[in-house]
């Protein structure tokens, strides 16, 4: 089969902090009635990104009330620290970035340990083959398509490169891996 008639899903994983805080059950409902299947936890530190946002005891208290895949993006340093707990609180995909900690495989696996799907995400800045190491230990990457830690940023289309660059090589290397853009994404983008 050529590489151009491959289809691949597009699944959409709603961001939480588009939602309105005050009714979060009932937006997850809403979210799940719309048809998505995941959704996109944004977990902020004020340290690794400059905005804070929410954390363990949120993702705990939604998760019994939503059948929903926690997509769950830690935005903070050192995330091997905090794996395990978020994986409890119900983090069903655990996504870390690599200029977040020293030691990317270590983190890979130990989220696999704590039973979670396991996911790497790099930075505009960081270029693809940054995390070609840890692809066979990834059960997706998540290319940032802005810069980390701000909402309403506009698509970068400059990362459509690092995309296809990320395909190949777990297309070379017979991975079936998961790819996520994340920022500025719109029925154009």
């Amino acid at each position: 089969m050529e590489r151009n008639t491959v289809k691949r899903n597009i699944m959409i994983s709603p961001s939480l902090l588009a939602a309105d805080f005050a009714r979060l059950d009932r937006e997850l409902d809403d979210i799940a009635r719309a048809g998505a299947e995941y959704i996109h936890l944004d977990v902020m530190d004020g340290v690794f990104v400059p905005n804070i946002s929410f954390g363990l005891p949120v993702i705990s208290s939604l998760r019994s009330v939503s059948k929903l895949v926690f997509d769950t993006h830690l935005m903070i340093v050192e995330p091997e620290k905090y794996v395990e707990r978020f994986a409890r609180a119900g983090a069903d995909l655990i996504t870390f970035h690599l200029e977040a900690t020293k030691d990317p495989e270590g983190t890979l696996r130990l989220i696999r340990e704590s039973g979670a799907r396991s996911a790497i995400s790099i930075k505009p800045g960081t270029p693809a083959e940054a995390i070609f190491p840890y692809l066979t230990l990834c059960d997706m990457v998540l290319v940032m398509t802005v810069e980390p830690g701000f909402g309403g940023q506009r698509f970068m289309a400059d990362m459509l490169p690092k995309i296809s660059a990320i395909r190949a090589e777990a297309d070379r290397l017979g991975i079936d891996l998961d790819i996520q853009v994340d920022g500025g994404i719109d029925p154009t983008t």
